[in-house]
């Protein structure tokens, strides 16, 4: 799903590791961003081991992942290709703020709002 929105990753790694103090397993899609930044994906339930916290149902609308493109066009292409590989859509629109944005559910539910900000550049 990530790789078809043009994220660049190794796929799901380090499935061969449990932690032995949590249980939590290693299993996690990795995503380099710029500026350092890593989008890590795990299954819910190791996350919330590793993290030692309480595991739970998805809840969506808890939060909101945003990615900053350079322009409208790209703004509504990003959320074509979030449909395409099978998310859920809310079309973009002007908001009051002065941003032109739209979100997708991914396939765990959560939540991205793509932003496209005139005085604000990736």
């Amino acid at each position: 799903f990530y790789r078809a929105l043009g994220l660049e990753s190794q796929g799901i790694i380090g499935s061969e590791w449990t932690d032995e103090a949590t249980g939590a397993h290693g299993a996690v899609a990795m995503f380099e961003l710029n500026g350092g930044l890593l989008l890590n994906l795990y299954p819910r339930t190791d996350l919330a081991k590793d993290a030692a916290i309480p595991g739970g149902q998805p809840q969506s609308g808890a939060f909101s992942l945003a990615q900053l493109v350079r322009s409208r066009d790209e703004v509504d292409e990003l959320l074509e290709k979030a449909a395409s590989a099978g998310a859920t859509v809310t079309p973009a629109h002007d908001r009051p703020w002065g941003i032109y944005s739209g979100y997708f559910r991914d396939p765990d539910g959560h939540l991205w709002e793509i932003i496209w900000h005139p005085n604000r550049a990736p």
